[in-house]
């Protein structure tokens, strides 16, 4: 087993001259070894569905244990929201369980068409359309405008839906969240395609930073560039009542393609896609992911219609969340942790290296406190951390736990502070 010491995923994707049954032998005896050393912090099972303190089963000893949770994307807490449950119950009854068929051939229920109108209003965008999924809807809607006469230049920070999305025109990354590196990019290419694609985030899910988007819309204009953002872990968050990324910026009318996820804020699934009229017509009847899978549940649509509503009556959620975030985020700085730029619910606790990563995800599942190591390939090796989703249920006293577990665990490591170059980093 000592040969997996410096392994990561990344290389049993497609390890050279095995077969399918040799390489899925082989990735398993790389999650028994991560096994015994209980650093196999991912797929962990929980009774009751998302919560700030969950009951969790321990996988290697099968304990049920309540814990401290900072693994879920459920913001607002609106999952377990009476309110929400109710909508979904009552769509059953009226609608039953399934859609039966996909949107294009049958499946559109009066509940979907009046979720995509009541989507076009919160986005203030003339039209939109909903996926089963946000990976759906980014990769559903991307394939299908881009071609290879076309490029679309990528932040490195993007969701993965959006990188296979775009499998079928030419692609440039850029350095994240680097107006210069755009720049640079754009004046390359400009003149050499028949469209430009701008594809960004509005809150980053690894960093927890937030695009600069005045800036970028400003490119996008000079270099008559479409602009799409992504943004999934932006609304519910950041804006006014957490309106999402246009409206903290107030550039609506600026971007053209407005993508999203109902799993996290919204506290169901599914996904959207929000623009021009013209535009979301193309999709209902050319994009892949939506004519081809069957239409989304009517409980699904019935509680995300039911969010829309409570993120625009019941304001405090928001409140709570961000007065959540400014309280975490002092106790970090105060324990000396390194979360680069985050200015969201999202905190990368900063480790740098991916063994002690894992295992300093493996002591905070000891002290009750569950959260995710992100290791390669989701980051790059030296830019391994312990990624913490705060929600706005999360209570002082769950935060101030977290805080005290934390700072043990990470000076039981030794993970130390320095400065360089006028930035706060851990050093190992």
């Amino acid at each position: 087993m000592e040969k997996f010491e410096k392994s990561t995923i990344k290389d049993f994707e497609n390890p050279a001259c095995l077969n399918v049954y040799e390489r899925s032998r082989l990735f398993n005896e790389f999650v028994q070894f991560n096994n015994e050393k209980h650093y196999n912090n991912y797929r962990i099972v929980t009774k009751f569905g998302t919560s700030p303190n969950p009951q969790v089963y321990n996988p290697y000893s099968g304990e049920l244990k309540e814990m401290v949770s900072f693994v879920s994307n459920d913001y607002l807490g609106l999952t377990k929201h009476p309110r929400i449950i109710n909508a979904g119950i009552e769509a059953l009854k009226t609608y039953g369980s399934g859609a039966g068929s996909s949107p294009l051939i049958g499946g559109v229920i009066e509940i979907h068409e009046e979720l995509d109108r009541e989507l076009a209003r919160f986005c203030k965008k003339e039209a939109a359309i909903s996926f089963t999924s946000g990976y759906a809807a980014n990769c559903g809607s991307l394939s299908v405008l881009m071609h290879k006469e076309d490029i679309a230049l990528l932040d490195m920070g993007v969701h993965a839906s959006v990188i296979e999305g775009c499998y079928k025109t030419n692609t440039k990354f850029f350095l994240h969240n680097d107006i210069k590196s755009l720049q640079h990019v754009l004046e390359q290419v400009s003149g050499n395609y028949r469209n430009i694609f701008i594809i960004v985030d509005g809150v980053y899910s690894q960093d927890g930073d937030i695009s600069d988007l005045p800036a970028i819309c400003k490119l996008a204009k000079e270099f008559g560039a479409f602009l799409v953002v992504d943004d999934a872990h932006g609304i519910g968050v950041v804006g006014k009542n957490g309106m999402g990324i246009l409206d903290y910026y107030n550039c609506h009318d600026q971007v053209d393609l407005y993508t999203g996820t109902f799993s996290k804020s919204f506290g169901s699934v599914g996904g959207f896609v929000a623009g021009k009229a013209e535009i979301i017509t193309y999709l209902k009847y050319m994009s892949d992911s939506n004519i081809f899978s069957a239409a989304a549940t009517p409980q699904s649509v019935a509680t995300v219609l039911e969010a829309l509503h409570i993120l625009k009556e019941e304001t405090h959620w928001h409140k709570q969340l961000r007065d959540n975030i400014q309280y975490f985020k002092s106790g970090l700085e105060t324990i000396g942790v390194d979360y680069l730029n985050s200015n969201s619910a999202i905190f990368p606790v900063m480790i740098r290296d991916e063994r002690k990563t894992m295992e300093v995800g493996r002591l905070l599942l000891e002290k009750n406190i569950y959260a995710n190591p992100i290791l390669y390939p989701a980051v790059a090796r030296k830019q391994t951390r312990i990624r913490m989703s705060l929600m706005a249920t999360h209570t002082k006293d769950m935060l101030d736990y977290a805080l005290n577990v934390l700072e043990d665990v990470l000076n039981s490591q030794d993970v130390k502070l320095r400065w360089v170059s006028g930035y706060l980093c851990m050093a190992i």
